[in-house]
């Protein structure tokens, strides 16, 4: 699965999520696009977009879009609150379908 992690998620995350294509934003020169325009753009590349943005539901039509999201509910953005979170974020990456919005965490 192709997914990309939003720029409230570090980087290193990226490397976690094992036998997945993983990308960041900033990998991919998007830092700093609004929502809206980067879901776009992600979609034509991804599968999933990962974030920690628990607005997102209500500022986007994320079923007009082929790509889901998983938001990541934690207490902080440190990688202290995420690594625990890997392996229930595997497990949603293994069934969450296209344009769904899925939350994990907290």
């Amino acid at each position: 699965m192709r997914i990309l992690l939003d720029e409230d998620l570090p980087r290193r995350l990226a490397a976690l999520p094992v036998g997945h294509d993983v990308s960041t934003v900033q990998r991919n020169g998007w830092t700093g696009i609004k929502n809206g325009k980067l879901l776009g753009l992600a979609a034509a590349e991804f599968d999933v977009f990962l974030s920690m943005d628990r607005n997102l539901e209500f500022q986007q039509d994320l079923a007009t879009l082929p790509i889901a999201v998983l938001v990541v509910e934690a207490v902080s953005n440190r990688m202290e609150y995420l690594v625990p979170m890997v392996p229930g974020i595997l497990r949603e990456l293994n069934h969450i379908p296209p344009k769904s919005l899925r939350k994990i965490g907290a």
